[in-house]
């Protein structure tokens, strides 16, 4: 285990903000971005990159912050659930997720929403199976994932 004494200088772009830290080596970006900056919208789910609840963009990709270094992502953009709408309001995606009343218990939702925004930054026409597909790094104790894809499909034209 790192002292804080091992703590390195490091600067991560969060939610196209700066931030300056002096982080341990050992430190995920989960537990930087939560503890330190206190952007709570990733959980803390399993802890083994497996459930989803963790995930953010990192240069516009979904990644698992529990497994992720934060040292290791300086100098990339890293975008939480608390940066993905702008100005007080809903992304289309999280505006769709209500809409289909895809929210229930919300704690897996954060990584599923990210999901979804990088999904349809590269798919702007889908089918419901490649949603589905898209959404399969994510697990959901409270849904059946029909309302999950509903809420995709909502946000786009899905053949």
């Amino acid at each position: 285990m790192s002292s804080p004494s091992d703590a390195v200088p490091v600067v991560l772009t969060v939610n196209g903000e700066q931030r300056r830290l002096e982080v341990e080596p050992a430190r995920t970006l989960l537990t930087v971005l939560r503890d330190d900056l206190g952007l709570t919208g990733a959980k803390r789910g399993c802890d083994q990159g497996v459930c989803g609840s963790c995930t953010v963009l990192c240069d516009g990709r979904p990644i698992r912050a529990c497994l992720s270094l934060a040292v290791a992502e300086a100098g990339r953009a890293i975008v939480t659930i608390e940066g993905v709408a702008g100005a007080g309001r809903l992304s289309p995606v999280q505006a769709a997720f209500v809409a289909a009343g895809a929210v229930q218990c919300g704690f897996c939702i954060p990584g599923i929403v990210l999901t979804a925004e990088a999904f349809l930054k590269t798919n702007e026409r889908p089918t419901r199976a490649q949603v589905r597909h898209a959404l399969s790094g994510n697990l959901c104790r409270c849904s059946g994932y029909v309302k999950l894809v509903d809420a995709i499909a909502g946000a786009v034209a899905v053949a």
